[in-house]
């Protein structure tokens, strides 16, 4: 049982962040809200009459001290680049399991390269990317291979009625180009390859209702990094409708707005997964509304499994790895609606 459970939720404030607090509270979990943000914590234990912590990646005594007496931490505070190894590094010594959301392909890099081997040593559990972009992709690739031990080619195609982007997402993109010096990136013959090519425009076969649409090819997003950490996929490419790529690259977007009484805003997504050997292909797909609000139950299902031992490893894992990812996706059926198929024989 998890009621009562005291789980930190670093970045509480913000707009994913908040939708993971409600989510917790939803299934009897007690958040602890910590930040950076003193005052929007403050604002935010004022709303949820919950305890707030305020805690900074610059000083690892204010980190420890949020998560004492604390289950597990989700870390929802972007950009990833600055904040998932301080949080990490707290929740090791803490001794508790460590989710992020991070979307961003390098932190999320970062999370495996540089944990990997001390957090399997420990007995620890890290779970990076358990959001919409990154988790649900993998989840989705994964239940696809089924039965498969390897395919050629992985491809995730996101169709999105648009992208508002919140602050944070804004935030993490300057800092991902940065780090690439403007480069784009993809993932192909098994390794991360950056360049400057333009990028391709094509159809994508999405299921029924939405058919085919044009979308921005080698739109890379955080799948890259985690299904290829435990699936042998030499090629995974990710795509994006081109009405969500015009959104998220205009600087007049605006964020995203609710438009129900659970705070979502009106975007609907449908994310078509493919995976292929010879002449092979298996497909699942996942459809439902508003990329940010699913991050939380994706994120919140993790935790629950984690701490119910429901978990095939420990260490630094994806969420394709360390869950049943079937039955993970079953789980989100309020959220999402499901489709798992094999195209050709």
């Amino acid at each position: 049982m998890t009621t009562g459970t005291e789980v930190a939720v670093y970045g509480a404030y913000g707009h994913t962040g908040r939708f993971v607090v409600r989510e917790l509270r939803r299934r009897g979990f007690v958040p602890v809200l910590s930040g950076r943000d003193t005052d929007k914590l403050k604002e935010l234990a004022y709303e949820t009459r919950l305890h707030a912590h305020p805690a900074s990646v610059d000083d690892p005594a204010s980190l420890d001290r949020t998560l004492a007496g604390t289950a597990a931490v989700i870390n929802c505070a972007g950009p990833f680049a600055t904040t998932a190894a301080p949080v990490i590094e707290a929740a090791l010594r803490a001794g508790i399991p460590y989710v992020d959301v991070a979307a961003e392909i390098e932190a999320n890099a970062d999370t495996f390269a540089h944990f990997a081997d001390r957090a399997r040593a420990a007995g620890a559990v890290v779970v990076p990317a358990m959001a919409f972009y990154g988790g649900l992709g993998d989840l989705l690739i994964t239940t696809a291979m089924g039965d498969w031990t390897a395919a050629d080619e992985a491809h995730v195609a996101y169709g999105l009625s648009g992208w508002h982007p919140t602050a944070g997402t804004r935030t993490a993109g300057v800092v991902s180009r940065q780090r690439r010096d403007g480069q784009s990136v993809r993932y192909r013959n098994g390794r991360l390859e950056y360049h400057r090519d333009d990028l391709p425009t094509l159809e994508w076969p999405f299921p029924a209702p939405m058919g085919s649409r044009t979308v921005i090819g080698e739109f890379t997003m955080a799948d890259v990094i985690t299904v290829p950490s435990h699936l042998s996929i030499p090629e995974v490419r990710t795509y994006m409708t081109v009405e969500a790529a015009r959104d998220i690259a205009a600087p007049d977007t605006p964020a995203p707005s609710a438009a129900d009484e659970r705070g979502r805003s009106g975007q609907t997504f449908l994310v078509d997964a493919l995976v292929r050997t010879g002449s092979r292909e298996r497909r699942a797909a996942a459809r439902g509304r508003d990329i940010y609000a699913v991050t939380a139950p994706l994120a919140v299902e993790a935790l629950d499994r984690i701490l119910t031992g429901r978990t095939r490893t420990t260490g630094v894992a994806s969420a394709g790895e360390i869950f049943d990812a079937p039955d993970f996706l079953r789980a989100l059926s309020p959220h999402i609606d499901l489709e798992a198929y094999e195209v050709r024989p």
